[in-house]
């Protein structure tokens, strides 16, 4: 008989692993913190647009803006780029090349394309058109306008140049009753745009314009009304402090152009002063 041994026998247990739940895994937590931090920066973002200006979110923006030249060489156009960098508006790849806005092409000056700064300076023409409309509409940092004056306040910019709209409501005119005394609101609308016309160097048009009257009267007074409220508001922007050298006319449009569909309307009666762009050449 052979030897007999005293060793314990080798047992090899096989355990077979089968896949848990999916909650056991960590994928999750990785996909929970992408969503949390997009949410993080999607109320950054909303606290931001809520908490800044635009010109503060302007200068965010370029920040983050990498100057980038499109091409290397301008093709010669004076387009949307001009050969210009995509993200700067003033840098130029190749100075002298193709049209530029120290060398703009004629059919840019036709179409009024030189700006509204009538002396130029070291800012860019629209830029200060940009600036002077920011103000009046109480969009800057530190604004004239109060909420009630916004409320007669309408901007637009046009061929001819910047268009500021002072206009009446039923319950707030702008100058007594067929006449040309203003009203207090009407003298504050004169001193907000006379201090804010101090930022440009523009020429400056003033007309007038009324709401029609009942053609029951023997003599209408369209024409004559919206003249004298023309000029009493070239006079209201002089005396608080609009240079007299700058108006270059004054207009009486009586009730040809109406702002509101009812020519009886408050809301014809209304006074625009339009900062004039720079003539070309």
């Amino acid at each position: 008989m052979g030897a007999q041994s005293n060793a314990a026998p080798i047992i090899i247990k096989k355990k077979k692993i089968v896949g848990g739940d999916g909650h056991h895994g960590g994928a999750w937590k990785v996909a929970y913190a992408d969503f949390v931090t997009a949410m993080m920066a999607f109320f950054m973002l909303m606290w931001l647009l809520n908490a800044t200006t635009e010109k503060q979110r302007k200068g965010l923006a370029d920040y983050f803006s990498p100057d980038v030249p499109v091409n290397p060489v301008s093709g010669g156009g004076d387009g949307a780029f001009g050969g210009d960098s995509m993200f700067s508006e003033e840098t130029m790849v190749m100075n002298g090349s193709g049209a530029t806005n120290w060398r703009p092409a004629d059919a840019r000056q036709s179409r009024g394309s030189t700006g509204v700064d009538a002396e130029g300076g070291d800012r860019a023409p629209h830029e200060e058109f940009t600036e002077l409309e920011a103000l009046l509409q109480g969009r800057g940092g530190e604004s004239l306008v109060s909420d009630k004056l916004l409320r007669h306040i309408v901007t637009r910019v046009t061929d001819e140049g910047l268009i500021v709209e002072l206009f009446a409501t039923e319950d707030a005119p702008l100058f007594e009753e067929r006449s040309d005394r203003p009203t207090d609101l009407m003298k504050e609308l004169a001193r907000v745009v006379a201090r804010s016309a101090d930022i440009v160097t523009n020429w400056v048009a003033v007309g007038g314009h009324i709401r029609a009257h009942p053609v029951v009267l023997a003599e209408s007074p369209v024409w004559e009304l919206s003249n004298r409220r023309a000029e009493r508001t070239r006079l209201l922007l002089e005396s608080r402090g609009l240079d007299s050298s700058r108006v270059r006319r004054v207009t009486g449009h009586a009730d040809r152009e109406l702002a509101d569909r009812n020519p009886m309307a408050a809301r014809n009666n209304r006074v625009e002063v339009i900062f004039l762009r720079k003539p070309a050449g």
